[in-house]
């Protein structure tokens, strides 16, 4: 699915990657490929960082990298887009 111009969402939930429903639903309807990425590393933090609403839905998490995590994940999304990939 495409939407306007997007072809995917790299998206960086925060707080609300624990209980953020509603940004998992709309995440959800609109249809498109998501690539979850955390600055820090999420597991080797507090345990209740650890679970996440959006993980489920995106094609994969990066988590640990700093800023080049959003770079990891433009290029993954990308080439997925190209290879026609939906699951990796």
């Amino acid at each position: 699915a495409e939407s306007g111009q997007a072809q995917g969402i790299i998206i960086n939930p925060g707080a609300l990657t624990h209980y953020g429903l509603s940004l998992r639903d709309a995440l959800t309807d609109g249809g498109l490929p998501i690539i979850e990425v955390h600055l820090s590393n999420v597991y080797a933090r507090e345990e209740w960082r650890h679970k996440s609403v959006i993980a489920p839905i995106a094609r994969g998490q990066i988590a640990g990298l700093g800023w080049r995590g959003y770079l990891a994940a433009l290029e993954v999304l990308v080439a997925q887009l190209q290879e026609g990939d939906k699951k990796e």
